[in-house]
């Protein structure tokens, strides 16, 4: 196992990213198509073709989820994962082509490196160029790569954050895995200790965001700055309103390793892909509960594999620098 989203037969990650102008994107392609649901919980989300995931309507399966950078002008990036999915002859079967599904979702980096540089149509075929089933980065990478995390005292004093994965497989064969570009306004905690967010003056050490807004700090800068974008991917097979389901379930995940989460300034988005590669009889109280769990540990595995850039510390300097203490 590569314990990562990866263990899941039949998809391909790629990731393309500018490290001077700190942003970048991610897709997870599945040429055979998975079935997919989304759900939304943010209040700021940024997203390409989430309705047609609803379970009433027509299309059943997709061809590629995109992860982006770049707030609104990083969708342009979904149109390179398109144009090389077709070059492939991969899509919906539509009578004189075949029509690539592409579903997406961006997060705001704009506020770090160069905010005229986005992820753009050339970035997402990039990104497909690069897809691999056997290698996946974690960090600063694809859509993780301008993702910081703890906004509450503005861009000064946040930390780096990134892209991360992880998954789990059962005995009977069902593997369920996330993967996630890690945005948010709140701390990201490991076993109830914020581990990256909102730093102290010095930047040495992170401050707790929830006991600073008790104690009336508001949110610095630009309010809306922030979001965590995710997927959990399965090899279960799962219709629409199941995969819906999971992605409901799967941002306790967000909740346990997040916090503050879902507010008004975020636009958490988690997509939910399943290859159908076996039959599980549908154990949605299950898959779900893995669900969370991958989803946590992702979003640790995100800020434990970034590194500083343009002066913002990550996880390990500041580990190191609590340790020179």
């Amino acid at each position: 196992m590569y314990n990562n989203i990866l263990d899941v037969k039949g998809l391909k990650v790629g990731q393309a990213q500018n490290e001077e102008a700190l942003t970048g994107c991610t897709v997870v392609i599945c040429e055979e198509g998975a079935t997919c649901g989304v759900d939304v919980r943010g209040a700021a989300p940024g997203t390409r073709e989430t309705d047609l995931l609803d379970p009433v309507n027509t299309i059943q399966k997709v061809h590629a989820v995109v992860l982006s950078g770049g707030s609104a002008f990083g969708l342009e990036s979904t149109c390179g994962v398109s144009q090389y999915l077709e070059e492939q002859n991969i899509g919906f079967e539509a009578g004189p082509c075949k029509v690539p599904i592409v579903v997406g979702a961006v997060l705001f980096d704009l506020g770090i490196g160069n905010h005229k540089i986005r992820p753009d149509k050339q970035m997402g075929y990039e990104a497909c160029l690069n897809a691999s089933e056997t290698v996946l980065k974690q960090g600063n990478y694809g859509a993780g790569c301008g993702a910081s995390v703890g906004k509450l005292r503005g861009p000064e004093f946040v930390t780096k954050s990134g892209i991360g994965s992880h998954s789990i497989k059962l005995d009977n064969g069902i593997v369920v895995s996330a993967l996630v570009a890690v945005n948010a306004l709140g701390d990201v905690y490991e076993n109830g200790t914020v581990i990256a967010g909102a730093l102290n003056d010095d930047k040495t050490s992170c401050l707790n965001s929830y006991e600073l807004m008790k104690q009336g700090v508001t949110k610095g800068g630009f309010s809306i700055d922030n979001t965590t974008i995710g997927i959990i991917a399965t090899n279960a097979k799962l219709d629409k309103a199941q995969c819906k389901k999971i992605s409901q379930m799967a941002h306790d995940g967000y909740a346990r390793a997040i916090f503050p989460i879902h507010t008004p300034h975020d636009g958490d988005t988690i997509f939910t892909m399943a290859t159908g590669e076996i039959e599980t009889g549908a154990d949605l109280t299950l898959i779900g509960s893995l669900a969370v769990e991958v989803m946590e540990k992702s979003i640790i595995n995100a800020v434990k594999n970034a590194k500083e850039v343009s002066g913002i510390p990550s996880y390990n300097e500041l580990k190191e620098e609590l340790l020179v203490k």
